[in-house]
């Protein structure tokens, strides 16, 4: 026979909602403790990022640039009289010396005119020395002639000294005295005359030879131009070095100032950097550099730096100061490192993926246990090739990821494994 329990029902009601209650509790406990936790962040590994330890010491601000090597010397071989190109001897790329015949020029009509300016000259010169020698037969004659009357003048002086004597002793008359020395007078003023005449008639005929003889040099001079410009038609390199490039074709018709060919002097070459201008502005004239050819590292300093900006960037020449390595030549590419400062004593890190010189970036540190990096707030200073100074929020010793934090946008931490 069953007995009825009364109150069983009610304590099993009771017991649910206890148990409904706490577990309700124990639920919200836990959703209240998971909201209060962090975010635990992108997981990251470690061996795809950049990490570096912030330390102490010397920094060599620098900018890096790439750039070429160039001649310091390169002359343009330039047309110096009309002509057809008839000939290339040599093609770009060889060496030369200063008197390599790079292209023959035809000039049919400069050929002719050297041709007559010879013949002038050659009619010019025969006319002197005929000159020469009628004006020094004419001085001939005229001194013969001189000398004739001379001797009659000194002969008639010393009759008349002769019949002074015999008229004091009365053997000839007066009128025979008088005759004889109006004739010796007359034959020494005769002679002045001629003596004159003489004197004219060789300061004229060496005015005569002077013309003559000008007119022959110019002729001269002009002969020696017209071969010199027949000579131009032999295009020669003017310097030792390398031919870089003919400008003129076969057969092709040039004017006097074409350019035809670039010859570069091997001797002496310089790098010429394309500085990014963000870099530029500290660039001055003097600084160290350095280059690197590829087959061995020359040190120079900055010679000039161009004022213009073309393309972002500056142009920078750097003199090379030691031996060119090896196969260094013109249009080799190059890369250059000029120092700009050396700040002594200055905290500093390897220069992260992003931030420029002066600006405030944000970047991971890594945490004690290694295990996980924060963001961080940075101010950055002077920025060298590999490095950069930090002025805020970094302390000697930190760890920081240099990576660009851009891929991990909105997350505080992110852990590393």
């Amino acid at each position: 026979m069953d007995v009825a329990r009364e109150g069983v029902r009610e304590r099993r009601r009771k017991r649910r909602l206890l148990l409904g209650l706490g577990g309700g509790a124990g639920l919200a406990a836990v959703i209240g403790f998971a909201l209060l936790l962090e975010p635990a962040g992108p997981s990251v590994d470690r061996s795809t990022v950049v990490v570096d330890t912030v330390r102490r010491g010397e920094l060599a601000v620098g900018a890096r640039a790439p750039g070429t090597l160039v001649p310091v010397v390169v002359r343009r071989v330039a047309a110096a009289v009309d002509g057809r190109v008839a000939a290339i001897h040599v093609l770009p790329g060889a060496e030369v010396d200063p008197g390599t015949v790079l292209l023959t020029l035809e000039n049919p009509a400069l050929e002719q005119q050297v041709e007559a300016a010879d013949l002038e000259l050659a009619a010019a010169e025969a006319n002197l020395v005929d000159r020469r020698v009628r004006l020094r037969r004419e001085a001939l004659q005229q001194r013969s002639q001189l000398a004739s009357v001379e001797a009659e003048a000194r002969q008639a002086a010393l009759n008349a000294e002769a019949d002074t004597a015999i008229h004091a002793e009365g053997i000839i008359g007066r009128l025979a005295l008088e005759d004889s020395r109006s004739l010796a007078e007359e034959l020494a003023a005769r002679a002045a005359a001629e003596a004159e005449r003489l004197r004219l008639a060789e300061a004229a005929a060496g005015a005569e030879l002077e013309g003559e003889e000008a007119r022959v040099n110019s002729l001269r001079a002009k002969a020696v131009l017209q071969r010199e410009l027949a000579s131009r038609l032999e295009v020669r390199a003017g310097i030792a070095g390398t031919l870089q490039e003919v400008a003129a074709e076969a057969g092709q018709q040039v004017t006097a100032g074409h350019d035809l060919a670039r010859v570069a002097a091997l001797d002496r070459l310089k790098a010429e950097l394309r500085v990014p201008e963000a870099q530029a502005r500290d660039i001055e004239i003097g600084q160290t550099a350095r280059v690197d050819t590829r087959n061995g590292i020359v040190n120079g300093s900055v010679s000039r730096v161009e004022p213009a900006v073309r393309e972002g960037a500056v142009t920078v020449d750097v003199a090379l100061d030691g031996p060119l390595p090896r196969g260094a030549r013109p249009d080799l590419s190059v890369d250059g490192l000029i120092e700009i400062a050396r700040l002594p004593d200055v905290l500093q890190v390897g220069r992260p993926a992003v931030g420029r010189e002066g600006e405030r970036i944000e970047l991971f540190r890594v945490g004690p246990d290694g295990r996980s990096a924060s963001r961080v707030a940075v101010h950055l200073g002077r920025v060298s090739v590999s490095a950069v100074q930090i002025l805020e929020g970094l302390a000697e010793g930190d760890e920081v990821v240099l990576s660009d934090p851009g891929q991990w946008a909105g997350a505080e931490r992110i852990r590393l494994r």
